[in-house]
């Protein structure tokens, strides 16, 4: 299986950060972002990578070069403008003639990517949406009424939240909508496809999961090497 990562961000929410390194090569304990992503998709079994680029392109592409080092094959796709999560699709379309995987590039996740590909090839649905549910708390009393009388009261419940996870999987009947060049959103393809009627299914990830969007987040991905991914194996020096 192939897997595209989108790289092209601005990370804005994470400058001062990202105004010198470009937000997928941030460090994370001893490795990047890209790099822990990269190895994660290795140890699946998933060698044939394309890290689609806008934002500092050059810089993230010179990092990385042809994979060797990981023990993958790299290509690189540039945006000439921002194409959205799918728009970038339209530029290597050409290559995606098989089941393929797509991936946030800001995302830190121990799913078993193995798992999910097999069903992925064994549901009626040609999108495969990664889901997670996230827990927010809520600072308020819930009161639970009838008619005029209240009857219960649920004091700050917690909000469960199933959300996108920010992974994908397709097969290529779904790239024909995906318009060549413009930029095209999640959002829009999974409206998109609901409005024509066809099948999109989920699969909801049990294992670790972090989205790195805000200085915060940032700081528990630090947290988050040590225990899930300091075991990933290392790129080596040629």
């Amino acid at each position: 299986m192939k897997a595209i990562i989108l790289a092209g961000g601005l990370g804005t929410r994470l400058k001062p950060f990202t105004e010198i390194i470009p937000k997928p090569l941030l460090p994370i304990g001893e490795s990047s972002v890209l790099e822990i992503q990269i190895l994660s998709l290795k140890k699946h079994g998933i060698k044939d990578i394309i890290i689609a680029t806008n934002h500092m392109a050059e810089y993230v592409e010179a990092f990385l070069g042809n994979g060797s080092k990981y023990g993958v094959h790299l290509q690189f796709s540039k945006e000439q403008e921002p194409l959205g999560t799918c728009g970038p699709l339209s530029l290597v379309r050409e290559q995606l003639t098989e089941p393929f995987l797509l991936m946030n590039g800001d995302v830190l996740t121990t799913l078993d990517f193995s798992k999910a590909a097999a069903f992925a090839g064994s549901i009626a649905a040609n999108l495969l949406v990664m889901t997670k549910e996230i827990v927010v708390p809520f600072q308020f009393g819930k009161i639970i009424s009838e008619a005029d009388y209240i009857v219960g009261v649920e004091e700050k419940p917690d909000l469960k939240l199933e959300i996108l996870a920010g992974i994908y999987m397709f097969k290529p009947p779904v790239l024909d909508l995906i318009p060549k060049g413009k930029y095209y959103g999640m959002d829009t393809l999974i409206k998109d496809m609901i409005a024509r009627r066809l099948k999109i299914a989920k699969y909801p990830i049990r294992e670790y999961w972090l989205d790195i969007g805000r200085v915060n987040d940032y700081e528990v991905a630090q947290e988050a090497y040590r225990e899930h991914f300091a075991g990933l194996k290392k790129p080596v020096t040629p």
